[in-house]
């Protein structure tokens, strides 16, 4: 998905894609700051930060067609019968630490015709304004994730931010007890997977301690999402639609989130009507400002 280009590491600059030598060149950063013989690192695909000394890095060129791929498998997954029945899927509340991450997300739904709500919050203080952003937009599924790592410190680990993420779980468990009514999804790279399930979440990251992709949080999300709310999901199959299974993400069955409606043309009706409604509300607004 990348190709290096060798070339004189001092001409780094923010925003430049590398790779690092010491790790074989195995997943794509951006660079976010460079402090003295220091390079601090995001990212591209998967949801971690980190640094690097300056001569460990090489330029690289990014690939975005990754997104588009995932997209197109998703849509072909869909198997809906849009002639005799319409949909009204889940609607998701989307919290994200990382704002590019989240705009890539919200892409993703909007491909997939979902309604959603994205919140950019540092992942510290979205157990602050969880409950007020679950009040406010009554979703039926809420993505709470950004970064984390495992940091090991001899025989101790700790992690960057599931602790912050098991708390905004905690907060949204206060609030709807039921795991069936609201529908959480947490995580990150490498984030504590047991603490976050304990904690209230129907899926989280990561169970192997591994990375995620950047999309893995959405496409559990919109899977649930597209499924119909009378019925169980398929547990295996909607986890194995993210990047590395169920080493990266684990869950519980649940049910899914999505109204099937019947027949269709009744929908159409209501649409015929709501846009006659648009054109008189223009109509009457153009002919009170000639009247004036």
């Amino acid at each position: 998905m990348h190709r290096i280009l060798w070339g004189d590491y001092l001409k780094f600059k923010k925003n430049d894609y590398v790779t690092r030598k010491s790790y074989n060149h195995d997943i794509v950063f951006k660079v976010v700051n460079i402090e003295n013989n220091i390079v601090y690192l995001k990212g591209v695909d998967f949801r971690l930060y980190a640094d690097a000394l300056i001569d460990d890095l090489v330029i690289c060129e990014r690939n975005d067609s990754n997104d588009k791929e995932i997209i197109e498998n998703n849509l072909r997954e869909l198997c809906l019968d849009r002639d005799n029945y319409f949909y009204i899927p889940g609607k998701i509340l989307h919290i994200d630490g990382d704002k590019d991450y989240l705009d890539r997300c919200m892409y993703f739904y909007d491909s997939l015709g979902i309604m959603a709500n994205g919140i950019s919050l540092s992942e510290n203080s979205i157990h602050k304004k969880i409950v007020e952003l679950v009040n406010e937009y009554r979703p039926d599924i809420v993505v709470i994730t950004g970064h984390d790592a495992l940091i090991r410190k001899g025989d101790m680990s700790q992690y960057e931010n599931s602790d912050n993420f098991a708390l905004a779980i905690k907060e949204v468990r206060k609030y709807e007890k039921s795991q069936d009514k609201l529908i959480v999804i947490a995580g990150a790279c490498q984030s504590n997977y047991e603490l976050l399930i304990k904690s209230g979440a129907n899926f989280a990251s990561s169970p192997k301690k591994i990375n995620i992709h950047a999309l893995d949080p959405a496409i559990i999300a919109s899977s649930l999402a597209m499924s119909d709310k009378n019925k169980s999901i398929d547990l295996i199959k909607i986890i194995e639609k993210t990047k590395y299974g169920s080493d990266g993400i684990g869950g519980i069955i649940t049910n899914g989130t999505m109204y099937v409606g019947y027949p269709r043309w009744i929908l159409i009706i209501l649409r015929i009507k709501y846009y006659l409604w648009l054109i008189l509300v223009i109509i009457f607004y153009i002919k009170g400002i000639e009247i004036r």
